[in-house]
């Protein structure tokens, strides 16, 4: 496909690629995505990253910014000092000048906790806000997005309840059906270059969420494999990334839709 149109695919379709490094942000804007979602420790899930990092990728990026608020990996019914850290986080990710924040609260029957909710979106304005897939976790996904939207969130990250965006892609067109452009649905659950085109077909998202993860062995010369510091045995001398590569084969798969 030409340049024109991968432009045509890029204008049409905003990418966000998830990340939890610098490196990895980099690589993201300069294969083309549209947008960033910052995270720490992916492997957990993503939790807060660290003001450092948000920094380091505000400078380094031009794209839009979004920045994860998860004070902890695990089920997404948060105690009132873990709200408080959540809340504090949030005017951290404004002032070190992210675009957006993502983040997710339900209760404990499943249901999206729509006054804590309000009260994040409301701390983060003027920064759009994104409800991440917490809402997959929920008991009642069209309730949920009812719920979200009375929150007042710009946009809904779910896979449709299901392992992958795929999977769930009924449920999706259902979800984009309902929203009525109240609110941005956004697919995400293991979409790559190979079934992208499916996805947004199947689904009609115009927003897609992707990790586009790659395996790098560690550089270090000496492996101490007595010891593991973390709960996989072995993780100290592995990372993954995502490379400029992987994202730009994804626009080139979106771009075939976008031309189809």
């Amino acid at each position: 496909m030409d340049d024109a149109a991968n432009n045509r695919a890029s204008n049409d379709l905003i990418v966000e690629v998830c990340v939890d490094s610098l490196e990895s942000a980099v690589a993201a804007e300069r294969g083309g995505a549209k947008r960033v979602e910052l995270c720490g420790a992916l492997q957990e899930g993503g939790v807060t990253p660290s003001a450092g990092l948000i920094a380091a990728a505000r400078k380094k990026v031009s794209v839009a910014l979004h920045v994860m608020i998860r004070p902890r990996a695990g089920d997404f019914y948060y105690s009132a000092d873990e709200f408080s850290v959540m809340s504090r986080d949030v005017l951290m990710a404004k002032q070190l000048g992210a675009d957006g924040v993502v983040f997710g609260i339900l209760d404990l029957d499943g249901r999206v906790d729509i006054s804590r909710t309000r009260q994040l979106v409301d701390l983060a304005r003027p920064l759009k806000t994104t409800f991440h897939r917490a809402f997959d976790m929920s008991s009642d996904l069209l309730q949920s997005l009812q719920d979200v939207v009375e929150a007042g969130a710009n946009r809904i990250l779910t896979s449709g309840g299901a392992q992958s965006a795929l999977e769930g892609a009924g449920i999706l067109r259902e979800l984009v059906s309902a929203s009525s452009e109240r609110i941005i649905i956004m697919a995400a659950g293991g979409i790559s270059d190979q079934n992208i085109e499916a996805v947004i077909k199947q689904t009609g998202v115009r927003e897609i969420h992707v990790g586009l993860r790659t395996s790098v062995a560690s550089p270090m010369l000496f492996v101490n494999e007595n010891i593991s510091m973390g709960t996989i045995k072995g993780q100290e001398y592995q990372r993954f990334v995502v490379t400029e590569d992987s994202v730009k084969r994804l626009m080139r798969a979106a771009g075939r839709t976008v031309e189809s």
